[in-house]
C-alpha cells in the first residue's frame, strides 16, 4: 500500500477505514464487535494476524478475539489455541514501556524482545519459521536489503481505550503484507480504528450491562409483582382483621386498607372504616394504650367501637413498614377478635373478687379499695394536710383502678387527698374537711342463725341475696356494698359527715328489717350496725376492727348486756 502514489494511499485508507468501521458499527454483541476488530485489521489495514486481548476485572489481560490469514487466504484453525490466554498486566506494561511510541501505538522491535514474558500470549498461527521455503526466502531478501523490513519478532499494539480514558484492551497486528513496517498513513489508520474500536467495545460492554440490568430488573420485577400478589392475597384473606395506617401526609393515621375480616368484626363497610382511624373507633378509657403502640412495633388489648354502637375487644399487633430510602412507610395492624376470651378473664376475675352467692365484692376486694385510699402517712405528719400529686408514692391521682382480681372501681375522679377522721367537736354542719371522711359501716344480721337452722342453706342464702340487693338500693352510685363471709356485710361512703353516717345506717337498718318472702313464708331478721372511720395512716385490720368493735356495742346494749340475746349471737358461718 506504501508503494502506491500518496493520494490513492489515502483514499483507499480512508475507504477501507470507513467500511472496517461501519462493521464494528454493526455489530450486536461484545462478542460479535470483538470479531468485527480483528477481521476489520486483518481485511481493512493490511495485516494477516490481529489478537484482541481484552481488560479482565481482576487488571490481567485475555485473548477474545484471534483473525489469521493463511497461505490459502483462509482462516487458520490454529488460531484457536491462542483464545483464552492471560497475560498478567504486570508483564504487559513491562513489555509497552520498552516499545517505540508512534502516536498512540506501541512498536517493539525484534530487537527488544527480551522484554515479552512467557505468561504472555505467543502466536498459534504461522511464525516465521514456519513459512514454506520461498516465502522464507522472501522474507529474509527484504529484511536484508530494505531498512523498514518486518521481522518476525517484531510486535505492533495498539491499546484501546473508553471515551472516559479507560483501557479496555491491546490489539495486536502482525506480518503486514507488504512486508514492511507501516508507513505514517498506516500507522495513523492504525491508530484510528484502535480509537474506533474502543469506542465500539466500550458500547457493546454498555449495552451487554444494560441487557443483564434489564434482565435482573424484569426478574426483581417479577418477584416483586409475587411478593405484592402473595401479600395482598394474605392480607386480603387473613381470617383475623387487618389494617395498613399511612404514617405520612395528608392522610397520616387514617386505614387507608382494611380487609373484608376487619369490616365484619367491626360490622362497618370498607368505605366507611377507611375515614376513620383506630383512635377515632377506640374506647375513651383505651385511648393512652393505643397512643403508646400506635408508632412502633407494640401490642395491645383495647375496645373498638363496631357500627351497632357496642364495644368489641380486639388484640392489635403493631407493625411499622419502612425501607432503606423512606424511611417508615405504614403501619401494619393485626386485629384479632378476643371478646370470647376477654369475657372469660373478666368472668374469672369477678369470681375472684365477688362473692359468688350475692355478687357483692368480697373482703379481698374490700381490702383493696381501703388501701387505695388510705395512705400510710398519717394525719398531721408533714404534707399530709394537702393533696398528693401524680407519682407521689403516698398519693395515687387517679380517678380508677383496676383491681388485681379484674374489674374497676371508681375512685370519684380526683387526686389522692388525705382521709381523716372526723373531728368530734366540729359543728355538724361544718363543710370542710375537719367535718367529714371515709365511713365505715359494720353490718351484722341478727335472726339469720335460726333462719338458716330452721328453713335450711337455701332459705338462708335467699336472705343474704335480699339484703344484698337491699343494701345496694340504700347507698350512692361510688359507694361500696361488700360481703365480708357469713351474715355479716361492709359499707363505705367517703365523703360524708357524722350526722350522715348516722343517717346512713338508719336508712340502712330500714331497708333490712322488713319482711321477706322466702318459699312462700314470710320471714324477718334484724341488723346490727357499727360506724367506724378510716383515715390515713390506719392499717385495714384496725379500720375493720373499729367498726366491728362500734357493731358490737350496740349489739350488747340491744341485748340487754350480752351478745347472745334474744336477737340471737354473732353468725360468722356462711349460709350455702
Amino acid at each position: 500500500m506504501e508503494t502506491e502514489s500518496e493520494p490513492y494511499v489515502r483514499l483507499t485508507t480512508l475507504r477501507s477505514l470507513h467500511r472496517i468501521v461501519a462493521d464494528l458499527n454493526a455489530a450486536r454483541s461484545l462478542a460479535g464487535t470483538l470479531q468485527a476488530v480483528v477481521e476489520g485489521a486483518v481485511s481493512g489495514l493490511g495485516y494477516e494476524a490481529a489478537v484482541v486481548n481484552l481488560v479482565r476485572p481482576d487488571g490481567d489481560l485475555v485473548v477474545a478475539a484471534v483473525w489469521e490469514i493463511g497461505a490459502s487466504g483462509g482462516s487458520d484453525d490454529a488460531i484457536g489455541s491462542m483464545l483464552g490466554q492471560v497475560g498478567s498486566r504486570e508483564s504487559w506494561d513491562r513489555l509497552l514501556n520498552v516499545g517505540e511510541c508512534w502516536g498512540s501505538l506501541v512498536f517493539v522491535p525484534h530487537e527488544r524482545a527480551w522484554a515479552s514474558s512467557v505468561d504472555l500470549p505467543s502466536w498459534g498461527g504461522r511464525g516465521a519459521d514456519e513459512l514454506p521455503p520461498d516465502e522464507i526466502d522472501q522474507w529474509a531478501a527484504a529484511e536484508d536489503w530494505h531498512p523498514d523490513a518486518w521481522h518476525s519478532d517484531d510486535c505492533l499494539f495498539a491499546p484501546m481505550y473508553s471515551l472516559g480514558g479507560e483501557l479496555l484492551g491491546v490489539l495486536s497486528v502482525d506480518r503486514p503484507r507488504n512486508g514492511r513496517r507501516p508507513g505514517a498513513w498506516g500507522r495513523e489508520a492504525l491508530a484510528m480504528f484502535s480509537q474506533q474500536a474502543g469506542i465500539a467495545i466500550g458500547n457493546a460492554r454498555l449495552r451487554a450491562e444494560m441487557q443483564r440490568a434489564l434482565v435482573r430488573f424484569e426478574r426483581e420485577q417479577q418477584t416483586l409483582r409475587a411478593s405484592e400478589e402473595s401479600f395482598r392475597q394474605a392480607f386480603e384473606y387473613a381470617p383475623s382483621g387487618m389494617a395498613i395506617t399511612e404514617l405520612h401526609g395528608v392522610s397520616s393515621g387514617k386505614l387507608t386498607r382494611v380487609n373484608d375480616a376487619l369490616c365484619r368484626l367491626l360490622g362497618r363497610p370498607r368505605a366507611s372504616l377507611q375515614r376513620h382511624s383506630f383512635a377515632d373507633l377506640v374506647h375513651p378509657e383505651d385511648e393512652s394504650r393505643l397512643r403508646r403502640v400506635s408508632a412502633e412495633n407494640g401490642r395491645a388489648e383495647v375496645r373498638l367501637a363496631r357500627r351497632d354502637g357496642g364495644y368489641l375487644w380486639v388484640y392489635l399487633r403493631n407493625s411499622v413498614v419502612a425501607d432503606t430510602t423512606e424511611g417508615t412507610r405504614f403501619l401494619l395492624t393485626h386485629v384479632e377478635d378476643i371478646e370470647d376470651r376477654k369475657r372469660h378473664e373478666l368472668q374469672l376475675a369477678h369470681r375472684a373478687s365477688h362473692d359468688a352467692l350475692t355478687g357483692l365484692p368480697n373482703a379481698a376486694e374490700l381490702r383493696t379499695r381501703l388501701r387505695l385510699r388510705l395512705c400510710d402517712c398519717p394525719p398531721g405528719a408533714d404534707g399530709a394536710d394537702a393533696p398528693h400529686a401524680p407519682g407521689d408514692p403516698r398519693g395515687y391521682g387517679l380517678t380508677s383502678y383496676e383491681s388485681p382480681y379484674g374489674g374497676s372501681f371508681d375512685t370519684g375522679g380526683y387526686e389522692h387527698v388525705h382521709a381523716v377522721l372526723p373531728d368530734e367537736t366540729a359543728p355538724p354542719d361544718l363543710e370542710g374537711r375537719g367535718g367529714r371522711g371515709l365511713a365505715v359501716v359494720f353490718c351484722d344480721l341478727d335472726g339469720f342463725k335460726s333462719i338458716n337452722d330452721r328453713f335450711g342453706h337455701s332459705a338462708g342464702d335467699a336472705v343474704l341475696i335480699e339484703v344484698a340487693r337491699r343494701l345496694q338500693h340504700v347507698v350512692r352510685e361510688g359507694d361500696t356494698v361488700a360481703r365480708l363471709g357469713g351474715d355479716e356485710f361492709v359499707v363505705l361512703a367517703d365523703g360524708v359527715g357524722r350526722d350522715e353516717a348516722r343517717d346512713l345506717a338508719g336508712r340502712l337498718r330500714n331497708a333490712i328489717t322488713p319482711p321477706m318472702r322466702v318459699d312462700s313464708r314470710a320471714v324477718r331478721v334484724g341488723v346490727s350496725l357499727g360506724i367506724g372511720w378510716a383515715g390515713c395512716g390506719m392499717s385495714i385490720d384496725e379500720v375493720l376492727h373499729t367498726a366491728d368493735e362500734r357493731m358490737y356495742l350496740e349489739k350488747r346494749s340491744r341485748s340487754g348486756g350480752n351478745g347472745n340475746g334474744p336477737a340471737g349471737g354473732r353468725s360468722h358461718r356462711r349460709a350455702g
